[in-house]
């Protein structure tokens, strides 16, 4: 690998020196943006042209800066792009990867792109020319001639539509690509397929420039107006080559998360160099437990990155959409961590290393770092005790196949493994390979197609509508409107454009009809940042035209849902009203949400980072993310901080400025969120944060604040629901008026006393039942023939005898029982029977007489009284002679 570059230096910061490089060439710099994206047509960003497709498309206007440049987080595991499977076997596929790209929107194009990526290549990266070879399309005449400039013609090569034709889809933008591949040398890649073209890994392609010159509509391809460039270099697999490896897991970028699983397994991880320069020496069977030990090092040390990425930009482990593709990373890693010995948690150790590596570019992983090990550990928790389960699932079914010498290992039993147990399909059949039994694929196969089916469905957005409207044809023409919403909640404004129910351009709207209405100037607040549109009215000559149903965003359009209540027509003047109660309610919760986050950073901790929130008039809703429920008390004191912030009467304070002043001014920034290089800071007191949203003046409007509710919306994932205002203040009243009802049912002035007194009763009624129930089943008794006969006297009041009778008698199925109880000067005899020969009735009258006392009842149950106490052991001798007398006559 020497031959590869110039001199010995190991270049580190190869993503710095890229972003410098364009930068210094006219480009902006773009940050990476999330790996969650926002278009329905994607699971997750997979590549460094997704944040500039619209401008591609023609959906948004072309950015001042014409050029742009980025380092963007791609993953790959879900939907049509997935390398899942790939990782650990192959030594450059990811789940999570850097693309590093220089982006042309119709300003420059195939010479200069060309010029660019030599320069970068040869003279900042320091490659020589002679291991350099270059891919162009097979009709691309004018790249091969601009190329022959830089390399020799024997080094570039034409290639099919296959290999070196770029399209976005069906139709839409599209043209030739030119690939620049390095040699990687013969000591490594010496097999039939190791040439240039070949299937073989010699020739590894470091950069991809996309020359998109054409659109394709219904098969047919016309040249743009304004040709564009998206180009894309992988991270990863440059460093490998200047650092001389011939693995990406091999390199610097890993090895800390090399070291930390080794240190966790106890074994040793061998680079592909090493191994491939010693193979000679080692066994078959040492050779193929290397590759397995390499294999599974390479799949935990990928997948933490993603699992460490997507949970820091908050991805929540869920049962499907991205969350399932989250929650299946994360559980191939536990596995593979299964296969190395491990039986507790790790991978969240290992995550820890990620957040420390990647931490001083991505700050945000330092931030969220505790948050996101306890997310990954308590998943992982879960996942131990589902790996046991799937190992006697396989050996349930492994069993049966080899008692039933059958050589075909259920289809659906693997897929299962597969999908509910993490079972990779490969660990499968490895398992089954030393039997001589093979996995049913057909049936595999089926249950993966039904799977993907129903996880396109998960997260296949129904943006369709929104592709085919007339968003283009607005902005080309008007440009974005303007929001006067801040200060007015009236204004004058003209109807731009109107478009039917399916986004569609249309000149009116008859009365009755749906559709959006595009102001010059609107005061209507689009829903943004947590609260929802603005409703309202608009008015021509103090009559209401038409109902403002909803105001949303749509590429940049602030656009209001109306019901016409006549006739509406574009080029009209009307006069655009916010339902100001509405909105009033809205700035209040609004605004208390801001104070919420700060009482819950203050509270809870720093590692809270807000994961959504909605605004309505009557409550807001506010996820987090903090991986366990909040106590009473700590809702208690969030409650509280928050009034205090209230009572403190904080006055707004709205600032614009760049983002480094923001940052440095202390503002909260959500992630995800896209800000520009100015932008609005939101300060109440000390809650300070990035905000386009609409506000209270003051935080003593919000009147005050409760907690209704606190729950988990996913793991590590809490959400508290909340009133102020309005709201609030019916919140009170019902709780009041509860109270006051609570009162009067208890008939207690205190309500704590009067519930404090009813536990008790209940907490004696509770005691005295059970109390009874041992008892019952305790009393001393004699069997006469099949009969249970129970004779006592008791220290009972006479209406406990009777309950205790009844248990006796539901609790036996022959049983007759008198107990004799005293209470004042009296006493009480109470019998009853069940399935005896016995009248109670009959039985407590004859007892009553030794008493000088009578009674009666029932034949099954009876009361008798008597006044001698004196003769109560000769009573309960009576009372045994009557009732063996009886069933000895019966017998």
């Amino acid at each position: 690998m020497s031959n590869i570059i110039k001199n010995d230096t190991k270049i580190k910061d190869v993503r710095r020196l890229y972003l410098d490089f364009f930068a210094n060439k006219g480009h902006q710099i773009y940050d990476s943006m999330p790996l969650v994206p926002d278009d329905a047509s994607l699971l997750f960003t997979n590549a460094g042209m997704v944040q500039f497709k619209d401008i591609f498309t023609g959906k948004i206007p072309i950015p001042e800066t014409p050029r742009a440049t980025s380092s963007q987080l791609c993953i790959r595991a879900g939907g049509k792009h997935n390398d899942l499977e790939n990782v650990g076997y192959t030594a450059r596929h990811h789940t999570l990867f850097e693309m590093l790209g220089n982006f042309s929107f119709g300003n420059y194009f195939k010479e200069q792109a060309i010029d660019y990526a030599w320069e970068f290549v040869t003279q900042v990266l320091g490659f020589n020319k002679s291991v350099l070879y270059v891919s162009i399309h097979e009709s691309d005449d004018e790249a091969f001639k601009l190329w022959s400039k830089h390399i020799d013609s024997s080094h570039i090569k034409r290639m099919g539509d296959k290999d070196n034709f770029w399209q976005m889809g069906d139709s839409g933008p599209c043209g030739p690509c030119s690939e620049i591949y390095v040699d990687q040398g013969e000591k490594y890649f010496n097999s039939d397929e190791d040439y240039f073209g070949g299937e073989g890994d010699r020739f590894l392609e470091i950069w991809n420039l996309v020359f998109m010159q054409y659109n394709q509509k219904d098969g047919k391809k016309s040249p743009l107006p304004k040709p564009s460039i998206d180009t894309g270099m992988g991270l990863e697999r440059v460093i490998a080559l200047l650092e001389g490896k011939i693995n990406n897991f091999d390199t610097s970028l890993f090895a800390p998360l090399m070291e930390c699983i080794a240190q966790l397994t106890n074994k040793t991880y061998h680079h592909d160099d090493v191994l491939l320069d010693n193979i000679t020496n080692l066994s078959p069977s040492e050779i193929k437990e290397f590759r397995e030990i390499q294999a599974s090092f390479r799949v935990i040390a990928d997948h933490a990155r993603s699992v460490t990425f997507l949970l820091a930009q908050g991805v929540n482990f869920d049962k499907e959409g991205r969350g399932y593709v989250l929650r299946r990373i994360l559980r191939r890693a536990v596995r593979h961590g299964y296969l190395l010995g491990l039986r507790h948690a790790f991978l969240y150790k290992v995550i820890s290393a990620v957040c420390e590596t990647m931490g001083e570019h991505y700050t945000y992983l330092a931030e969220r770092k505790n948050t996101i090990i306890e997310q990954c550990k308590n998943e992982e928790e879960r996942f131990f005790e589902t790996i046991e389960s799937g190992m006697e699932l396989f050996n349930k079914e492994l069993k049966q196949l080899l008692d039933s010498k059958t050589t075909l290992f259920s289809g659906e039993i693997a897929f299962k493994l597969y999908d509910t147990y993490g079972f990779p399909l490969d660990l499968t059949q490895d398992m089954l390979r030393e039997k001589s039994i093979e996995v049913d694929m057909q049936c595999f196969e089926n249950c993966m197609n039904e799977q993907k089916n129903r996880s396109k469905a998960s997260w296949k957005g129904s943006g369709d509508t929104l592709k085919e409207g007339d968003f283009n044809l607005l902005l080309s023409k008007f440009g974005t409107n303007t929001f006067v919403g801040y200060t007015h909640l009236n204004s004058e404004s003209k109807i731009l454009a109107i478009l039917d129910s399916h986004f569609k351009s249309t000149e009116f709207l008859k009365s009755g009809q749906k559709g959006y209405v595009m102001l010059e100037t609107t005061p209507f607040y689009p829903e943004s940042g947590g609260p929802i549109g603005d409703k309202g009215e608009l008015l021509k000559k103090n009559s209401i035209i038409a109902k403002v149903l909803d105001t949303q965003k749509y590429f940049g359009l602030n656009l209001s849902l109306v019901e016409c209540q006549s006739s509406l027509n574009t080029g009209e003047s009307v006069i655009a009203r916010v339902n100001e109660t509405l909105r009033t309610e809205i700035t209040k919760h609004h605004s208390a949400t801001h104070l919420l986050h700060l009482a819950l950073r203050n509270i809870l901790g720093n590692h809270i980072a807000q994961a959504g929130s909605l605004v309505e008039s009557n409550r807001l809703r506010f996820d987090f993310s903090h991986p366990k429920s909040l106590s009473g008390e700590e809702l208690q004191q969030i409650e509280q901080y928050v009034n205090e912030q209230i009572i403190n009467a904080s006055r707004q304070i709205c600032e614009t400025m760049n983002i480094a002043e923001a940052k440095a001014k202390g503002a909260m920034a959500l992630f995800g969120e896209k800000y520009g290089e100015n932008v609005r800071v939101i300060s109440f007191g000390n809650s300070i944060e990035l905000c386009g949203g609409i506000h209270v003046q003051n935080t003593a409007e919000i009147g005050s604040f409760y907690i209704i509710k606190e729950s988990s919306v996913s793991s590590g994932v809490r959400r508290i629901e909340a009133v102020c205002g309005k709201a609030a203040y019916q919140y009170g009243k019902n709780a009041l008026e509860t109270i006051a009802k609570a009162k009067e049912l208890l008939k207690a002035q205190d309500l704590l006393q009067g519930i404090e007194k009813i536990k008790k009763e209940l907490v004696e009624v509770k005691e005295k039942n059970n109390k009874s129930k041992q008892f019952v089943r305790n009393l001393n008794y004699e069997m006469i023939e099949n009969i249970k006969l129970i004779i006592l006297k008791l220290d009972f009041e006479p209406k406990d005898a009777k309950e205790a009778i009844d248990k006796a008698k539901n609790e036996n199925e022959n049983v007759a029982i008198l107990l004799i109880t005293e209470s004042n000067d009296k006493v009480t005899i109470t019998a009853g029977v069940k399935n005896a020969p016995i009248k109670a009735g009959a039985w407590v009258k004859e007892v009553a007489l030794v008493l000088g006392g009578n009674g009666g009842g029932r034949d099954d149950f009876a009361t008798a009284g008597g006044k001698d106490k004196t003769k109560i052991n000769e009573a309960l001798e009576t009372a045994k002679k009557f009732a063996i007398e009886r069933i000895n006559t019966r017998h």
